[in-house]
């Protein structure tokens, strides 16, 4: 009897999985490790990027680390050409580093309050999808790439000027490369995921009268965790999203859709 959930094996696939460490690209890298995937770690942070590939090969899983500096050309470039050499090959990407540096207005923001944001969350994206698609291009490779947005890339939101502005960015760089490269048989989606527990909103959460506030704007009436956000991103990468592209995927219990 043929295997109904075949088409959400990942194994012998290749991943490059930036901000690998920590929240959503740790629950991914995880998630993709545990069904067959190799996946190549990048962040900044290295000794957790070691720890994190212990425990997944601890758990008979693939996985390799490589510091990266997303802004960096030359370090992107190092990423795809370190997957390649430690797996064989690349099949696609979870491009998730991100960074939230304050909530300001456009009058308060400084220019380099600006070109971070900007750098890491858009440019950083840019750079990645630039050198994986040449990779699967000249290998060849029907690939899917799966970049992360966020409700903040849908609606706009007070306080946040750089942030909307950068992840806006990321769903039109997602859609603009998936009609250029579909006829390739390469795939590129994005999440947007609403309020999850991850480092990254952690402090917020902190102050218990703002974090029901947050649980209370999204229609689930909860917040959402990181391996909710890794299913989905696990799902896209695999061959039973095969006629997914360009999608913008809401993974936010309905915040987007009130």
């Amino acid at each position: 009897m043929n295997n109904p959930y075949a088409k959400l094996d990942l194994t012998g696939r290749v991943f490059t999985i930036t901000g690998g460490t920590g929240g959503l690209g740790k629950a991914t890298a995880q998630l993709c490790a545990a069904r067959g995937a190799s996946v190549v770690l990048a962040d900044l942070d290295a000794a957790a990027g070691e720890a994190l590939v212990a425990a997944i090969r601890a758990s008979g899983g693939k996985a390799a680390f490589i510091r990266t500096d997303v802004t960096r050309e030359e370090d992107v470039m190092a990423m795809v050409d370190f997957a390649v050499d430690s797996f064989g090959g690349l099949h696609g990407a979870f491009n998730n580093a991100g960074i939230d540096n304050g909530h300001k207005t456009v009058t308060e923001a400084s220019l380099a309050d600006w070109q971070q944001n900007i750098g890491v969350n858009l440019t950083g994206v840019f750079l990645c999808l630039k050198y994986q698609i040449a990779c699967l291009l000249e290998r060849g490779i029907q690939g899917s790439i799966v970049n992360t947005s966020s409700t903040a890339g849908a609606v706009g939101m007070a306080n946040a000027v750089a942030y909307i502005a950068a992840k806006h960015g990321v769903a039109g760089l997602t859609r603009s490369t998936a009609v250029d490269y579909s006829a390739q048989g390469i795939r590129v989606n994005a999440v947007l995921p609403g309020a999850i527990h991850t480092p990254m909103l952690e402090n917020a959460l902190q102050d218990q009268a703002l974090a029901q506030m947050i649980a209370r704007s999204h229609p689930i009436g909860r917040i959402g965790e990181a391996p909710e956000v890794a299913e989905t991103v696990a799902w896209l990468l695999s061959d039973a999203a095969s006629y997914v592209t360009g999608a913008l995927l809401p993974v936010d219990g309905g915040f987007t859709t009130q």
